[in-house]
């Protein structure tokens, strides 16, 4: 039952319209446990899921990470009861790329079958905010009638170059997987955007990062260098203490500017960075514990795939009905907040 609203909250913002026709999501047909993990590093039982918070994750052995975001394209694109030739443009936002150059979205967008001109694809780039940045730029191109129907998908193989070695408690955290979204144009008085925001915390930079793989390092000059950066590295404290100052105050801000009061949000869907860190995150912003979709134990981060995903297994679990005020939450290396208030 939807709560009733209070009549609190400042004049709502203008509704940026888009519809959500359709969302799917993909995994690979592994699972493994953190009690296998902990069998294969020497952990005593119990040792990664303590201090991770993630009990099992799924991973990438046999498909790449194309596939996954083909298969989950496809469900969305079946749920939304339209195919290659109903899209004009494709957005990749993958965390990490399928290879450097070119983006990642053309070669899916080969693979689903498009006919060559028929749409664009590229590829928005925000790491674990890059679902929310391309759903906001297709919502954007919908009401400037430059598309009328949108495929925005993120598919992330983070197994591929986890610190095992050095941060093993960092290691566990992700997971594999895809998700996608067919976005149209809405109705002037339909769903939509009532307000988006991003803000950057360029002073923990380095708090995330994989250094290899840009120009930041010449694989010709230095490739010990190259190898030691091409594996991901987190200082969870400095994470830590940015969030823990700043994340509050920015969901206070989103909402006001949706004219929003904690109480008329339906559901809340957050970027799965990891169970400890979801826990913090409802207890500082203090959000209902039972409006948020908290799949991290099961799934891991996910990177940019983790929000779609949590998103469509809300949607398929009917946690989520039109007229609904849904709230997107996440954050991202570099280091950015980011949040959606959206009315479905």
């Amino acid at each position: 039952m939807k709560p009733v609203r209070t009549g609190a909250q400042t004049e709502a913002a203008s509704i940026l319209p888009v519809r959500i026709a359709g969302t799917g999501h993909a995994l690979p047909a592994k699972s493994v446990t953190s009690e296998t993990l902990d069998l294969q590093l020497g952990f005593p039982a119990g040792h990664l899921q303590k201090l991770s918070g993630v009990s099992s994750r799924f991973v990438a052995a046999e498909e790449s990470q194309i596939d996954l975001a083909v298969a989950a394209c496809q469900a969305a694109l079946e749920k939304a009861g339209q195919t290659p030739r109903d899209v004009d443009l494709v957005l990749g936002a993958c965390g990490i790329p399928y290879q450097t150059l070119p983006a990642t979205a053309p070669l899916v967008m080969q693979r689903l079958g498009f006919a060559d001109g028929t749409a664009a694809a590229y590829d928005v780039n925000a790491t674990c905010l890059s679902f929310l940045t391309a759903f906001e730029l297709a919502a954007n191109k919908l009401a400037l009638g430059q598309a009328t129907s949108v495929l925005v998908f993120a598919a992330d193989i983070a197994s591929r170059a986890l610190p095992w070695e050095d941060q093993p408690d960092v290691a566990a955290l992700f997971g594999d997987g895809a998700a996608a979204a067919v976005l149209t144009t809405g109705a002037d008085d339909g769903p939509g955007i009532a307000a988006s925001l991003l803000r950057t915390y360029h002073s923990a930079y380095a708090a995330c990062e994989i250094g290899a793989g840009g120009t930041r390092f010449d694989f010709h000059k230095d490739r010990e260098a190259f190898a030691r950066h091409a594996v991901f590295h987190m200082d969870g404290k400095d994470l830590f203490r940015v969030t823990h100052k700043h994340f509050p105050q920015f969901v206070d801000q989103l909402l006001s500017k949706a004219g929003w009061a904690r109480q008329d949000i339906d559901l809340v869907v957050p970027h799965q960075a990891s169970p400890l860190a979801l826990e913090h995150m409802i207890r500082e912003t203090g959000m209902e514990r039972s409006r948020v979709v908290d799949i991290g134990c099961t799934h891991g981060n996910q990177i940019a795939a983790s929000l779609p995903t949590a998103l469509d297994i809300a949607w398929r679990q009917g946690r989520i009905e039109p007229g609904m005020r849904v709230l997107l939450l996440g954050t991202s290396a570099g280091v950015t907040f980011g949040g959606m208030a959206l009315e479905v």
